[in-house]
């Protein structure tokens, strides 16, 4: 397995045939039931893309102010420096900025810092150096809301600064002409999950007016949703509307750069989703700021030329390349490193290297994260300092856990789930001791664990046809706040298999009911996997269409596999379940609940073996001696549920020793009404 628990959404049926009746496909209803928007109003509110959806820029505090000395400079002929991060969050917001001004008649500077020379954010010798080029306004995108002393500096520069950014705001913000941030405290905006991007695309539309909205968006929403999607922001709300007109016009996009991207990187005549961006897109674009050639890709989203555009599509594909190997090489030793921790420093991975390459440290933290189910913090040591890139597990907040331990780094800055940090190197034994503690301290303890997080189980394969695996379509784009559904089917029979790309992935074909689908499992294997024909299996999974050669099949793309329970297995994990009083689906509530038949039998066979002296037996023995009698299939969590409620209501004495029951008959005068049975009211409002 490779999640140690699947959470199973419950999907009430009466709410999924509502929502199928206002014309929502069926498994589209179950994704959308068990995500809470279990109304069509509200699956209607969620799944609007539409321009509704895009609040007023000037809502956002200091917009008017930043829109104002933009404008200010464009009518001065001044220069405008725009200065952006290096990944592909900052990288795109400084080309749509940039491309935005000098469409406007600006004299603009792109300035992207290096990676390995310069690090995140402002730096002084950036600002020095744009100064001496004649810049007197500074315009930040997707950086700079921790830059309290840099903006300090940019003013005895002679430089005005006005900062664009979305990350998490420090108590005291940097003194500047506009601070643009909707994570400032006392900022009004009600979507707070725009990426840099979408704040910078936010202060170009500010700046254009209301009139003309729709001949930028149709320009920029393409750089805006690559952006989005690469920094994982939370595709709902106005992002849901970015990223999915962004998807629209990437299709016709007039970038010439970006056009000879998508031919280099097979994406030409392929759909165009929010994964062929965070896959395929992204991480080219990403690569030359990881290696420190992030000019590259700017030059590649603002070149007009063809000829260049296929050149530097070329060289960042080439970069790409290289960054997965050197990431291989990196991966591998921090495994042994990880590995040779004593237990009390794995509650979070803190790893310090000489040589690691500092711009792909921050992949291999999210690998090390998903694999030791921990929070993961990559340093990368160089003449006694360390630049460090951590990811979160499990929604572990790590601008939090940086803030805690402050006092021992040199600065930091971030998302909860990815951030940034500078450390004297050594301070990094008494950093790893503090975070581990930190991070002990709010789990209680406990070992974090991966968790699958699964839409619900599909009881119909027949449901897994193309039409209606393409309904699923209505919820693109998917990510963030709106992960791909996740399905699962139990007791699937293992009828082939077989690795595929060179050993590394495995192919298989299951039998569901009457249906034979097609699986693949990437990255894994059938020894890693435990897997073999005539096996039984659960599994989880995405549902695609696989196109090959112009025939389009239903594939399941698994997300984990797990030997299936027996029946008898099944039905006691489902009264254990029950007993610890977790709740239920309205399909496992309904399986629980006793007939009145069942109850007669059991009372009777009680009546038969259970006096004059108590009854001693294990729970299967008894639900099978109970249908031998009756000529019934036997059901040990019904038979379970039965004496439980006979307990309840008075009738015996029933005591569990392991997996023994001992059940003693009650003197009782009078009728006993199980009806008012507080075990049967619950299991039928579960039921619904």
């Amino acid at each position: 397995m490779k999640y140690k628990q699947w959470n199973r959404a419950a999907c009430p049926p009466g709410s999924r045939r509502t929502m199928e009746a206002a014309g929502i496909p069926p498994l589209a209803a179950m994704v959308l039931c068990a995500r809470g928007l279990d109304t069509p109003e509200k699956a209607e509110a969620f799944l609007d893309a539409g321009l509704g959806q895009l609040q007023n820029p000037l809502l956002m505090r200091d917009m008017d102010k930043a829109a104002g000395r933009v404008s200010q400079a464009l009518s001065a002929g001044e220069t405008v420096a725009v200065y952006g991060d290096y990944d592909v969050d900052g990288i795109t917001a400084t080309c749509l900025l940039t491309d935005f001004l000098r469409r406007e008649g600006g004299n603009v500077i792109p300035y992207i810092p290096d990676r390995r020379e310069e690090g995140y954010g402002l730096n002084r010798e950036a600002l020095a150096t744009l100064r001496q080029e004649g810049v007197g306004l500074v315009v930040t995108v997707d950086c700079g809301i921790t830059a309290v002393e840099e903006a300090a500096h940019a003013r005895c520069l002679g430089i005005d600064l006005v900062i664009t950014d979305h990350h998490e705001c420090k108590a005291t913000l940097p003194q500047a002409a506009a601070v643009v941030d909707p994570h400032r405290s006392d900022c009004p905006y009600p979507f707070k999950c725009l990426a840099g991007v979408g704040v910078a695309l936010k202060l170009v539309l500010a700046l254009g007016g209301p009139a003309r909205q729709a001949e930028l968006l149709e320009r920029y929403a393409d750089l805006a949703a690559i952006g989005t999607v690469a920094d994982v922001m939370s595709l709902t709300g106005e992002n849901r509307t970015i990223v999915r007109l962004g998807l629209e016009c990437l299709r016709r996009t007039r970038r010439p750069g970006l056009k000879a991207l998508l031919r280099e990187a097979g994406l030409e005549e392929r759909p165009l989703t929010s994964g062929t961006i965070g896959y395929t897109l992204a991480p080219r674009i990403n690569a030359s700021g990881r290696m420190g050639c992030a000019a590259l890709a700017g030059e590649l989203l603002l070149t007009q030329d063809a000829a260049r555009g296929e050149e530097l599509a070329a060289e960042l594909c080439q970069l790409n390349r290289e960054r997965q190997a050197i990431e291989a090489e990196i991966y591998e030793e921090c495994q042994a490193l990880a590995q040779a921790l004593p237990p009390q420093r794995r509650y979070a991975l803190v790893l310090a290297g000489e040589h690691w390459h500092q711009g792909v440290v921050g992949i291999v933290a999210s690998r090390l994260a998903d694999k030791y189910s921990c929070p993961a913090f990559m340093i990368c040591l160089q003449d006694g300092r360390g630049k460090g890139s951590c990811r979160s597990f499990a929604g572990f907040n790590l601008f939090a856990a940086l803030e805690h331990c402050a006092g021992l780094l040199e600065g930091f800055g971030g998302h909860e789930l990815a951030a940034g940090f500078t450390i004297l190197e050594e301070n990094i034994p008494a950093f790893a001791d503090a975070m581990n503690e930190y991070v002990r301290a709010c789990t209680g303890g406990e070992e974090m664990i991966s968790v699958l997080e699964v839409d619900g189980e599909v009881e119909d394969p027949a449901l897994l046809t193309q039409e209606g695996v393409e309904g699923l379509d209505l919820l693109e784009p998917y990510g963030a706040g709106n992960p791909k559904p996740v399905f699962s089917l139990s007791g699937c029979l293992v009828t082939a298999l077989s690795e595929v790309g060179g050993g590394r992935h495995l192919k298989l074909k299951l039998s569901a009911g009457a249906r034979s689908l097609d699986a693949i499992f990437f990255s894994a294997t059938a020894a890693q996997t435990g897997v073999a024909v005539g096996e039984r299996v659960d599994v989880a999974f995405t549902p695609q269409i696989n196109e090959f050669r112009g025939w389009h099949t239903v594939q399941l793309q698994v997300c984990d596999l797990r030997p299936a329970l027996t029946r008898a297995q099944a039905e006691r994990a489902l009264y254990e379940k029950f007993r610890r009083g977790e709740a239920l689906t309205p399909q496992e509530a309904a399986a629980l609940l006793p007939s009145r038949e069942e109850f007669v039998v059991l009372w009777r066979y009680l009546k038969g073996h259970a006096q004059p002296a108590p009854l001693e037996e294990t729970a299967h023995r008894l639900a099978r001696s109970i249908a031998r009698s009756a000529g019934r299939r036997e059901t040990v969590m019904r038979t379970l549920v039965c004496l439980e409620v006979f307990d309840e209501r008075g009738l015996i004495r029933l005591e569990h020793t392991t997996d023994h029951l001992h059940i003693a008959l009650r003197a009782v005068e009078g009728k006993v009404d199980l009806e008012d049975s507080w075990i049967l009211r619950r299991l039928r409002e579960m039921r619904g």
